[in-house]
Parts: C-alpha cells; sequence; structure tokens
C-alpha cells in the first residue's frame, strides 16, 4: 500500500491531528511538521535575526539549536494529540539526507528516501511523525522534507495542510494549478512567503508522479 504524506504547518500542527487519524482509519499515513511560528517566536526572544530568503529560514548555529528545540515541541504536543499510535521520529537520527545550501547558513536540501524507520513505522501500523531536521544537523524547510519523503516513499499523494485554503488569486482558492504555470510564477517572484515553498515543493512532487493538494488547490504536472 502506498503511505499518504501530510504536511502540517506549525501554526496548524495540533489541530490536524482530527485530519490524520481520519485519513489513517483508510490508509497509512506518514506525517511531517514544521514549527515556524514557534521558532521566529523563540529566535525574536533571544535575540536572534529572523531572515527568509525564498521562504526559507536563513539559520545560524544559534538558530538551529532554536529550531530543534521548537521542533521537539512541536512533535510531542502533534504525537500526544495523534495518541498511542503515533511515532516520534527526527529526520536527522533517521537518515533524512539533505545537501548543505551554503549561502543560508545550517540549512539543507533534501533528497528523496524512504527511511527505515518510517517504513518499519508503517509495517506496525503506526503513524510516524517527522520533525524536519537533516543529517549533519542541518535545517530542512518541512514542506520540502514531506516531498522528499513522498517521493522516496512512492507516496500516492502528499497533502498540505496549512492555514490558508489553498494557493489564492485575489483572495480567491485556485482550485487546480499546472505544474509549468506555478513554476513560472515562482521563477518570476509573483508569490511571496510561506506559499512559495509549499507550491514548490507541490511542483516537485507532482512532476515526479505524486499527487499533490495545497489545501483545496490540487497541483498537477
Amino acid at each position: 500500500m502506498s503511505p499518504v504524506v501530510v504536511k502540517c504547518g506549525g501554526a496548524v500542527a495540533v489541530g490536524a491531528a482530527e485530519v490524520i487519524l481520519a485519513l489513517a482509519e483508510i490508509e497509512q499515513v506518514v506525517v511531517v511538521h514544521g514549527a515556524g511560528p514557534q521558532i521566529s517566536a523563540e529566535m525574536d526572544r533571544r535575540g536572534l535575526r529572523v531572515e527568509f530568503v525564498g521562504g526559507r529560514r536563513v539559520t545560524c548555529r544559534e538558530a538551529l539549536e532554536v529550531v530543534r528545540e521548537s521542533m521537539a515541541e512541536v512533535n510531542a504536543a502533534l504525537c500526544e494529540a495523534i495518541g498511542d499510535v503515533a511515532l516520534p521520529l527526527f529526520g536527522d537520527a533517521i537518515g533524512l539526507h539533505a545537501t548543505q545550501v551554503a549561502a543560508l547558513g545550517m540549512v539543507g536540501d533534501p533528497e528523496p528516501c524512504a527511511p527505515a524507520a518510517v517504513l518499519a513505522a508503517l509495517d506496525e501500523g503506526l503513524i510516524p511523525v517527522v520533525a524536519p531536521i537533516g543529517e549533519g544537523p542541518l535545517n530542512v524547510n518541512a514542506d520540502e522534507a514531506a516531498a522528499a519523503l513522498a517521493v522516496g516513499l512512492d507516496a500516492e499523494r502528499i497533502l498540505f495542510l496549512t492555514d490558508v485554503p489553498g494557493v489564492l488569486d485575489g483572495g480567491v482558492v485556485v482550485p487546480v494549478v499546472d505544474a509549468g504555470e506555478a513554476s513560472r510564477l515562482l521563477d518570476a517572484g509573483a508569490l511571496q512567503g510561506g506559499i512559495v515553498p509549499k507550491l514548490r515543493a507541490a511542483v516537485t512532487a507532482a512532476r515526479l508522479g505524486v499527487s499533490a493538494h495545497i489545501g483545496e488547490t490540487a497541483v498537477v504536472a
């Protein structure tokens, strides 16, 4: 059975448990979560500069400590909300490979992979809940990590659960976005903020054979 990969933004992670459990009743589910709001708030508290490039966080060594701590908090809360079937996992402990993007500091581009720990959890009927820290360790964008896992696991589909209803055009949800058009919009800088890595990750997944949805928007190759 091919699993479904669910990516939860840090702003909606705990609230996503109900959706995750409903999906798990009919198919295998792998969860990847972010912790963006939590990381930014803690960096502000510690006096660390918060900076994004193309929707990805510039991460120094001190910021990476905050990333891990915030990821651990969100992971624990999400696993508690899901219940006993949740298995907490950290990407750097299970073989989430990533190539460092030196211009962004301690940040990595994830590579498609199918970690043995994730496969074992699925075989045992559990829901692996993955914090996206790559080997190194490196801070990996959660959207990109989810897409890399979806491709590596040969997932049936990937769902991005976020605090917006989908890709918006003038405040209206776009039901379907072609991957080619999405890439043109991204390359032209027509989109800003957190939707950028989500859409880029969805395009990558769609082009590699994984059905992708950002909220109510289908991204098709």
